[in-house]
């Protein structure tokens, strides 16, 4: 029997732990737990190090940034060791959860992110959002992050197995009643970007390196460090780049950028920063 490995990612331990009963309570489902996106990166590196990759992630819209999980009854095994349903997330009793390194994809902010960080890392396993309320934006968002499912919280046990199903089948779930609102929303979030990209289209091949340096956080000196320019002259590209885009400040360039799919410049250790303003012009 093939076996189905899935993570639940949640902070709410309750939810968590009733969540995991139920899914191991499957004859082809192993099911583990975290309580935060640190930890459920630290399970997916984990698995993949033992040979035991996960295919499913269920991950909480509204997850927390706390940086620990909580040990829940996890994974249903067969064999020997613990009664099934009882270990905890991938290793030994809050191993998921000890103090570990943050700053991975996903280490902080709300779920979404978190999937964001997983397709990033782990791109073979499908990630599906459990949600309390049904937002169409929010679902629209999860779908551009990677998601492939937005299943609501309150939702039967055989609907939610069905989506896991689904979704390692290379189906996209929703329901029925937030379809049109994530469709307006990804064809205005298109409109937007295609937008973007007819004016990032505009900048010169100098300007768009300047560009490229502004989304990385790069100030107007740093820039023309990296570039071998004068000041002055970074200061110009900035002024073009700005006119040329249509907006007035570096923030909301960096935001049309990043909409237009622009890629931050390379830099090497040390070299990146914030994005800065002073009085609306570039730093």
């Amino acid at each position: 029997m093939v076996r189905i490995r899935v993570l639940v990612v949640d902070d709410h331990r309750i939810f968590a732990e009733s969540l995991a009963a139920a899914l191991a309570a499957e004859p082809d489902v192993d099911v583990s737990a975290a309580g935060s996106g640190p930890a459920a990166l630290r399970c997916l590196e984990r698995g993949a190090a033992e040979g035991r990759r996960f295919d499913v992630l269920l991950v909480d819209a509204d997850l927390g940034a706390a940086a620990g999980a909580v040990a829940v009854p996890a994974q249903r095994e067969s064999g020997s060791g613990p009664p099934p349903g009882t270990a905890t997330a991938g290793g030994p009793p809050g191993a998921a959860g000890a103090p570990g390194a943050a700053g991975a994809p996903g280490a902080s902010g709300d779920g979404i992110a978190l999937v964001a960080g997983v397709r990033t890392s782990h791109p073979g396993v499908r990630t599906v959002v459990l949600a309390e309320r049904d937002e169409p934006r929010r679902a629209a968002l999860a779908l551009q992050a990677g998601a492939t499912g937005w299943v609501a919280k309150d939702c039967s046990l055989s609907r939610l197995l069905a989506v896991i199903r689904g979704v390692l089948r290379e189906e996209t779930h929703l329901p029925p009643a937030l379809l049109t609102g994530v469709l307006r929303e990804l064809t205005a979030a298109r409109k937007h970007r295609t937008d973007s990209e007819r004016l990032v289209e505009s900048l010169t091949p100098r300007e768009h390196e300047v560009l490229r340096c502004m989304v990385a956080g790069l100030g107007r000196k740093d820039v023309a460090a990296r570039l071998f320019l004068s000041p002055h002259t970074v200061r110009t590209h900035m002024q073009n780049v700005l006119g040329k885009l249509g907006v007035h400040s570096t923030l909301a360039a960096v935001a049309l950028a990043r909409r237009a799919g622009v890629r931050p410049a390379d830099l090497g250790p040390g070299l990146a920063g914030d994005v800065v303003e002073r009085s609306g012009q570039p730093a």
